[in-house]
Formats: structure tokens, C-alpha cells, sequence
């Protein structure tokens, strides 16, 4: 570890609260700072509240009620809210959330800056152009051609996603009926297939007829909608694609989904032949998405081959826009870049490893070569949403999304005269080119401290999510290792769901023998009511979540899984979906030895007891 890597024991008010004297001061001064701001704002002002107001029995009943109000909270949460902080948290993504992160979202509430202008949130606007400028540097854009912005969430930047698709696809139509003269000669099958950067420069020539040729587009005449094609996605796409279809009127009959492999990776050779059909049959191709880090498993899909297959089909005179959903994966692509934020050749990582003190296990031998090449091609994509609000380690709401071309604002564009002047710049009109309206100025602040404070690279978030991935493997390894627990007599397997790519553990518990999935379901479920928010979760040994495969969604992809168990595949194509435990491992401290050796033994006893009590209840589970 070099002396300028980032220390993740001081970023933390940490899981018994031991930064908390680093963090009340700074919160008290944050505080005091702005006290001040407010009163030397024309100090020549006199007071408005006086201090007889101070003494008036109304005054001292509102703020009775408000000191109540603000108990009964302090005690909603402490008793109902999850123990993110805790190691014994193995749920979903959240986690402990970064000390500067919540110091700055915690200073800039009280100024209240909204992003939607300039004109509103001046600070907080300009801080968050600079966030994106740092997501573009993070995915490998130029930062001075490319852009990015923070979003309320994900979803929200996947909206955007496929609003720039639908858009962008039927410009060229568009073009055709207001500026024949740049696309003459074109049918309408080459239309549907101009690249984004020529409609792009097509912009750039008649700037003036911009809002004409929206009036000829998809966003004036839904009509064009069936000609637009389809979105390609793959079976482990986020369910806020569903949403981002619908809503965009292209039709879920329009979206069409990629079995995944035995990685739970997007299978590519089925990308292709679904692709040559859909061109062998004239339709569209609208978009493609790859996941990095998908909600379920954390694989990461083989986007340097959809990368070089979007060349192959460009020089085939096919276009289509390239989205990489990396809302849970992209902060991972730190993890791949240098102090000089250039990217890490595959041979030299390990070595850089050792250096900064990446992984506390010095035979911890991560990526592979298919992860690493998956991160290192990002910068292929056209459109990114990454999330701060996830493997940033950002409090809610900070979703994130980056373009390769800063053009592409325009395909979704709306300005409105009493808050944007089209002359302005960025960030003057940031809402002007995004889905929202008014957004917190706090979000921002609370990413770009994030980001001063841990660069975005291996010296920095590498760090971080290195710490996490190592936790990922710590527990997948032992996993691994324990192999079954003894109840009472009664065997019960445990067997992982595949080896991590990330740091999301997912695996199934199994009576020796059990050859029956619905029974195995079952067993599972009654475990994971044991161990959520269907109990107290403050009073919890363990929290975790759980999920389903099905058929429907993953095809045989859980088979390998179904066979380890001591099943059968006819017993699999009877029932069709398995439960599973899963454990994302967002913690920042599993990876010491020490503290893991100690959460893991927690993480035995609590499934012991919880197998005991689910046995009691339930004897039939042991016949």
C-alpha cells in the first residue's frame, strides 16, 4: 500500500460507530459554516424572529411537538431500519455508506441547491458537471466529448437509455422528410440503419432545423414506432427494462431477450443468430445491452465481443445504439485503472495488486481474463448508467449515466422558456437535456466528495470495491469449504450457485438425499423468512435476501446447480424454478482475516439455529 492509497478505515463512521468524534466534528462545522453563510448574507438585515417569540407558550408547544415527532423517528428507525453497517448484513447491495458522502449530502440539504438550473442550484450544478465528467473518465469517454449527469436512480438512467434508442432511430426518417438533400438515395431499410454519429453530423449542419426535425420524428408521430425495430437485452436484464419499454410505447413484444450461459453471462453466439435474423427478416435493430454486474449474480457480460460485434455490423451497413447496464457493476471498472486513471494491461494487474495492497490475500487471483476484457471495453458503449448509489457507497438517491458523444443531448431535448435559455450552457440547461425535472443539489455534492476524497481508480475505489470483492470470494470460499451442517442428525448441504465474478454470493441449502426441488424450495424459503425482514431485523444474528430462477427467465442455466444437489434434470423440467439464498457482499471489512474468521462463525451459528427452528416447525422437512 502506497502512503497516497486510500485508507478505507478512515471513510467510514465504521460498524461501531468509531469514527464517530471524526464525524461529529465535521458535521459541526459543516453546520456552523452554514449558520454563518445565512447570517452574513447582508448582515445589515435586521432579525425576524425576535426573542420574545422565544418565550410565547405557542412557540414552546410547536417545538415540544417537533422535538416528539423527531423521537418517535429516532426510534422508528433505530427499531425497524436495516443494520446496513453490520458485517452480519449479507442481503442486498447496501452497505455501509461513505463518511464524506454523508457529510456532504448531510451540509448541502440545508442550502437546498436543485440541479434542474443554473440558476437555482448554481454550486451544486457545477459540481455535478464535474461528476460527470468523472463518470466519462471512469468508463473511458472523453471527458470533453463525452457527459454525464447524476440521475434520481438507475431506472431513471435506463429510461434515458431507450429514450435515446427510440429517438435516435427514427431521426433518419425524420431527416428525410425536412432535409432530403443529406440522405438522398437512402431507402428506408438504410435509413433505419444510419450510425448515430452520422444523424449526429447531420445535426451539426442544420442546427436551426433541429426542432423541425423532431416534429417529424417518433416524438411528434407515434405511428413511426412499429418501423423502429427491436431492443435487444439479456435474460438477466434489470426489471427496469420491462418499465423502459412500456413506458416508451416500443411494446414488450419488442423486446427481445438472450438466453445467458452457464456464467449467466449474455450468451453472444445466440446474440448473433438472433441478430442475422432479425436483419435477414428487415427488422430494426434498436439497441443492445450488456450488463456489467447484473442484479442476480454479478456476472459481467462479454462486452468487448457485442463491442467488436457492433463494428462487424457497421461495416455491414447495420447500426444500432450499444447501452452497457452497469448500475451495479461500472465503479468496478476502477479496479482496471492505473493512478494515471489509464488502463492496467492484463499482465501488469496482479503486480499493481500487490502494490496498492488491493487484496489482503496476496493469492487472490481476480478477474479473469473474460471479467477484465468485459470492464476494459466500456468505452465501446455509446450510453452507460452506472450507480454511486450502489458500489459507490453514496446514500440514495445517486444514480449515475454517461455518453460517449455530448451530441446525443439532443435526441431528448425539451426547454422550457421560464427556466432554460437555449443559449446557455451546461450546466445552465442540465434539465433540459435529462428526464427529470427538479433534482437534489445534495445528491451531487454527495458524489463529487465521494470522489475527491477516493479517486476513481486503483487507488482510490479500486480499493474499495477490491475490499468487497474480496469479502465476495472470503464467503463464497467458505461456502465452499463447510459443505453441509449436522442437525440433529439431519444433513444439510450447502452448494453455491457458480464461482463470483463480483461480489454477490448466491447458494442453496439441501437435505442429504432430498431429491425433491419443490421440497429444496421450500427448505429455502422457510430459512430466508428466519433470516430477513420478515423477523426484527435489529434482533437478527443474520440478514440476508433471497431470489428465483425460473425457466421463463433463465432457462437451463440453474441446471449445473439442480445436478449438484443430487437432482435430476427431469426433476428440474417438473418444477422449473429454484430458490436461492443470496448474500451481496457489499461490505467494506470482510476482507481482514480476522474479522471475517469472526462473522463467518456468526454466519454458521445463525444458520444452525435457524435450520433447528425450521426442522420444529416443520418436521416433514427431515422425512
Amino acid at each position: 500500500m502506497n502512503k497516497n492509497d486510500v485508507n478505507l478505515d478512515a471513510v467510514f463512521i465504521g460498524p461501531k460507530s468509531e469514527n464517530k468524534d471524526v464525524f461529529k466534528e465535521n458535521l459541526l462545522k459543516m453546520f456552523d459554516d452554514h449558520m454563518e453563510w445565512r447570517k452574513n448574507f447582508h448582515p445589515e438585515d435586521d432579525t425576524v424572529i425576535k426573542l420574545d417569540e422565544f418565550d410565547k407558550e405557542s412557540y414552546k408547544q410547536t417545538n415540544l411537538r417537533m422535538r416528539e415527532a423527531l423521537t418517535q423517528l429516532s426510534s422508528k428507525l433505530r427499531t425497524t431500519m436495516m443494520p446496513w453497517h453490520s458485517a452480519r448484513y449479507l442481503g442486498h447491495m447496501c452497505s455501509e455508506t461513505l463518511m464524506p458522502a454523508l457529510l456532504a449530502q448531510f451540509a448541502t440539504t440545508l442550502y437546498n441547491g436543485n440541479d434542474v438550473t443554473y440558476e437555482v442550484g448554481p454550486g451544486t450544478a457545477e459540481l455535478e458537471e464535474e461528476v460527470g465528467q468523472d463518470f466519462c473518465r471512469l468508463m473511458g469517454f472523453d471527458p470533453e466529448i463525452g457527459w454525464g449527469h447524476i440521475a434520481s436512480d438507475d431506472t431513471t438512467a435506463n429510461l434515458e437509455a431507450v429514450w435515446y434508442m427510440r429517438n435516435m432511430k427514427s431521426f433518419p426518417l425524420a431527416i428525410k422528410e425536412v432535409c432530403p438533400e443529406f440522405v438522398e438515395g437512402k431507402s428506408e431499410w438504410e435509413l433505419l440503419n444510419m450510425s448515430e454519429k452520422e444523424v449526429l453530423d447531420i445535426f451539426d449542419k442544420v442546427p436551426e432545423k433541429l426542432d423541425e426535425i423532431k416534429a417529424h420524428s417518433v416524438t411528434h408521430k407515434c405511428e413511426m414506432l412499429p418501423k423502429l425495430g427491436k431492443v435487444i437485452v439479456p435474460q438477466t436484464k434489470h426489471y427496469s427494462w420491462l418499465k423502459a419499454i412500456d413506458i416508451f410505447g416500443i411494446g414488450l413484444e419488442n423486446l427481445v431477450e438472450i438466453p445467458v450461459d452457464d456464467t449467466f453471462r449474455m450468451d453472444v453466439d445466440k446474440l448473433k443468430e438472433t441478430m442475422d435474423d432479425l436483419i435477414a427478416k428487415k427488422i430494426p435493430i434498436m439497441g443492445v445491452v450488456s450488463v456489467v454486474g447484473t442484479t442476480e449474480e454479478g456476472a459481467v457480460d462479454r462486452v468487448d465481443k457485442v463491442a467488436e460485434l457492433k463494428k462487424q455490423y457497421a461495416e455491414q451497413g447495420i447500426n444500432f445504439h450499444y447501452h452497457i447496464d452497469s448500475a451495479y457493476g461500472g465503479y468496478g471498472r476502477a479496479m482496471i485503472l492505473d493512478e494515471y486513471d489509464q488502463v492496467i494491461p492484463f499482465e501488469k494487474l496482479q503486480e499493481k495488486y500487490l502494490q496498492h495492497g488491493i487484496f489482503k490475500n496476496p493469492n487472490l487471483n481476480w478477474p479473469c481474463r473474460e471479467v477484465y476484457e468485459g470492464f476494459k471495453a466500456m468505452c465501446e458503449a455509446d450510453t452507460v448508467t452506472c450507480g454511486p448509489h450502489k458500489m459507490g457507497y453514496v446514500p440514495y438517491q445517486a444514480g449515475g449515466f454517461a455518453m460517449k458523444d455530448k451530441r446525443l443531448r439532443n435526441a431528448i431535448s425539451y426547454f422550457a422558456s421560464y427556466v432554460f435559455q437555449k443559449d446557455a450552457k451546461v450546466p445552465d440547461l442540465l434539465g433540459a437535456f435529462i428526464l427529470e425535472g427538479s433534482k437534489a443539489g445534495s445528491a451531487a455534492s454527495a458524489v463529487w466528495v465521494a470522489h475527491k476524497t477516493l479517486p476513481l481508480n486503483i487507488t482510490g475505489y479500486g480499493r474499495l470495491i477490491g475490499a468487497s470483492i474480496e469479502g465476495g470470494q472470503n464467503l463464497y470460499s467458505k461456502i465452499v469449504a463447510t459443505k453441509q451442517y449436522e442437525i440433529d442428525g439431519t444433513v444439510v448441504e450447502i452448494h453455491p450457485l457458480v464461482k463470483l465474478e463480483f461480489n454477490m454470493v448466491e447458494y442453496v441449502l439441501n437435505i442429504k438425499g432430498n431429491t425433491n426441488l419443490v421440497k429444496m424450495n421450500a427448505l429455502n424459503y422457510a430459512v430466508y423468512k428466519k433470516l430477513s425482514y420478515f423477523t426484527e431485523p435489529y434482533a437478527n444474528d443474520l440478514i440476508l435476501s433471497h431470489t428465483l430462477f425460473d425457466y421463463s427467465d433463465y432457462g437451463n442455466s440453474p441446471l449445473d446447480l439442480i445436478e449438484r444437489c443430487g437432482m435430476s434434470k427431469d426433476e428440474w423440467d417438473k418444477v422449473h424454478t429454484v430458490t436461492l439464498l443470496r448474500s451481496c457482499v457489499c461490505n467494506p471489512f470482510l476482507n481482514k482475516p480476522d474479522v471475517f474468521k469472526y462473522y463467518a462463525e456468526q454466519f454458521d451459528k445463525a444458520i444452525v439455529k435457524r435450520l433447528k427452528e425450521v426442522f420444529i416447525e416443520q418436521p416433514e422437512f427431515k422425512n
